[in-house]
């Protein structure tokens, strides 16, 4: 029955851009070009945490990153928000308008479309990051059916008037899984690697599939580690709540990452 209620769905990409490809100009161009040609419906979301740090390196204001996450205090907010928001959002859509696709750039904040709360304090205090609590489904679905392509910059709200950063491959996840219901999503986290390595500076060591199991080995041993973990975290997420397929590969690659010749595939 699942397998029949599946085949009766529109496909739909929702593919996550980060790591190296997003400072560079060139790559990040060709990846472009390629999503903008991918034969379904799509949603781009985007991280951009290099180049945020380079600001704020200029800025002389210290930055701090745990496991993936930033630590976000008040002076950090006002330079994701430029950075993701402006700068990064917008020649992302800049770009695929050249690349014939019609692009929305999007926050959490547009249309109420990511609230969040601010994330309680505990071991560490995270400062103004977000825990997604609500998609506001019907509006991306009114997006999508408008033949838009949403790029979501990697920022939401509490409702209340604050801009809260948030994990970009969190927003993925809780994209994908906001619109599981009206399509068949495949979730495609891209980057620089070309998958899940056993060892960083070897890209042959790809591991072609990986389970919960496996992740959680690799994780005791060390061999998984930083931005790696929430990505994992929330692919394993994604297929629990519906999502058809996750996929975690380099950005260069997508077309092969689409039809699953390439990456690391994420299974339950």
């Amino acid at each position: 029955m699942m397998g029949d209620r599946l085949n009766s769905l529109q496909d739909l990409f929702v593919v996550k851009i980060g790591g190296n490809i997003i400072d560079n100009e060139n790559n990040l161009a060709s990846f472009l070009k390629q999503f903008a040609q991918l034969p379904a419906k799509k949603v781009l979301v985007h991280g951009g945490g290099k180049i945020a740090t380079e600001f704020a390196e200029k800025l002389n204001i210290p930055q701090q990153v745990v496991e993936g996450r930033r630590i976000t205090d008040h002076d950090t907010l006002k330079i994701v928000t430029m950075v993701y928001g402006g700068w990064i959002n917008k020649g992302i859509v800049a770009t695929l308008q050249s690349n014939d696709t019609n692009a929305i750039g999007l926050s959490g904040a547009d249309g109420n479309l990511i609230r969040a709360v601010k994330r309680k304090k505990g071991s560490i205090d995270y400062g103004y990051v977000g825990d997604i609590i609500e998609v506001n489904t019907n509006l991306l679905c009114q997006l999508l059916d408008n033949e838009y392509v949403p790029v979501i910059a990697p920022l939401t709200h509490d409702g209340n008037g604050q801009l809260l950063n948030t994990n970009a491959d969190t927003i993925a996840q809780s994209i994908a899984l906001a619109v599981a219901a009206r399509y068949k999503v495949s979730l495609i986290y891209s980057f620089e690697k070309t998958g899940v390595l056993k060892d960083i500076s070897d890209e042959a060591s790809l591991i072609s599939k990986m389970n919960a199991a496996d992740y959680k080995s690799l994780h005791e041993k060390g061999i998984i580690y930083a931005g790696m973990i929430p990505k994992l975290e929330n692919a394993f997420t994604a297929l629990h709540g519906g999502v058809n397929r996750v996929i975690i590969g380099k950005a260069e690659n997508l077309n092969s990452l689409v039809n699953g010749s390439s990456g690391t595939a994420i299974q339950i």
